[in-house]
């Protein structure tokens, strides 16, 4: 069978783009292709499930606008279908003085991104927030938290109400561009279809490398180690807490998440994950950990980032240091009042000269396009990803029509 669509990746990014190609041509033929036996078992189900502002984002770039837009949207596809969420908003704490600059210039980034943000003082804070240290604030009204894994059920039902397929525990080994058609070539046989779309979160370069799609880009995992309040803690965070982001270090520090199902979590750090799929300070996959550490950029990050990423490292290892950096914002958590929760792996890609890719990096060629670059926030800006995609292939391609 010829397929018009198939996609690469059954996490929540992927899932959009099939949902989105059902709507806008509900008679195409569309494929989804998965090497694990379940959807969304990687970066979607194991993120802190925010639906992000987009505050933090240059303005004008691809996050800023996809993040903004995707905020509304993710709300309105919750309501729409019945899926727990809720816009609790969120504060940006300063707990020095060196930090009240920092947080003027992060106001002022909200603002160029047409977002509702305002600055409040200490004692506002404490009306909010009543148990966090803080000489000031930013409160961004717009962000909520949502369960992304349920969200990701509801776009897979949806493109199979549609009639579109979904194959797991299939796992793609290569793949041939050809004048009119794309093979895809997986331990479960060849598939072939008109076009392909490779969302493949953690594997995404490899998957391009084998469309001889060349970039200087490589995907480097890092993890997010998290912990969680005790259930009798949880009064001591109301909302979602957020420090104020550290220029010097591209990773945005120790956080507080309200989850929906009640939990509060607390973190992520971000230490280097010796597997793609690494999720164990002890998974080490020697393939994954060689690549990384001989690429040329992350030897050149490792350098600039020596001092923070040591500090990373021991509050890896290290609950009382986890600590002192929580203590910064809510001095009453002890140590005995948190247990380890899960853990993430952040699919970054990172350039030759060691600078992580700022923006969602979004590559069409040919009958393909690739999305090599969607962390954070790629879930809250899913929707409007998927949308952009289908909007590559009707603007380059000229054979859209007879789908």
């Amino acid at each position: 069978m010829m397929y018009d669509f198939t996609i690469i990746g059954g996490g929540i990014v992927g899932l959009s783009v099939g949902m989105e190609i059902s709507r806008r041509y509900p008679n195409a033929s569309i494929l989804l292709v998965d090497k694990e036996p379940k959807l969304s078992l990687h970066q979607t189900g194991r993120n802190s499930g925010v639906i992000h502002s987009g505050i933090y984002y240059k303005p004008g770039s691809l996050k800023a606008e996809l993040a903004r837009k995707g905020n509304e949207q993710m709300a309105l596809f919750c309501q729409e279908h019945g899926i727990e969420h809720e816009i609790c908003g969120k504060v940006i704490v300063a707990t020095n003085e060196a930090e009240l600059p920092l947080l003027e210039n992060l106001h002022n980034r909200g603002v160029e991104n047409q977002l509702q943000v305002e600055r409040i003082s200490e004692g506002e804070l404490k009306t909010i927030e009543p148990h966090v240290n803080g000489i000031g604030a930013i409160r961004v009204p717009s962000t909520g938290i949502v369960n992304y894994r349920q969200v990701a059920e509801v776009f897979a039902e949806l493109i199979k109400q549609n009639g579109g397929e979904i194959a797991l525990n299939t796992e793609v080994e290569d793949i041939d561009i050809k004048d009119e058609s794309v093979e895809v070539r997986t331990n479960q046989g060849v598939f072939k279809s008109r076009y392909l779309i490779n969302c493949s979160g953690l594997l995404s370069d490899r998957v391009a490398k084998m469309a001889n799609i060349k970039t200087d880009m490589k995907i480097v995992p890092f993890r997010g180690e998290y912990y969680e309040l005790k259930p009798e803690k949880r009064h001591l965070v109301k909302h979602l807490i957020y420090p104020v982001p550290n220029p010097d270090f591209p990773f945005l520090g120790v956080h507080f998440t309200r989850m929906t199902d009640g939990r509060i979590l607390l973190g992520p750090n971000a230490v280097l994950s010796f597997k793609r799929e690494g999720y164990n300070k002890t998974d080490i996959h020697l393939k994954d950990m060689i690549e990384t550490l001989t690429y040329p950029g992350f030897i050149r990050l490792a350098g600039q980032n020596m001092s923070e990423g040591l500090k990373e490292m021991v509050r890896s290892y290290s609950k009382r240091a986890f600590i002192k950096d929580v203590q910064r914002f809510i001095p009453e958590i002890e140590v005995s009042d948190i247990q380890p929760s899960k853990a993430g792996v952040r699919a970054q890609a990172l350039g030759p000269k060691g600078n992580l890719l700022d923006d969602f990096v979004i590559i069409q060629h040919k009958r393909t396009v690739h999305v090599c670059n969607a962390p954070s926030p790629a879930a809250t800006a899913s929707i409007e990803i998927g949308k952009k995609i289908v909007n590559y292939f009707e603007e380059h391609t000229s054979s859209m029509a007879g789908v």
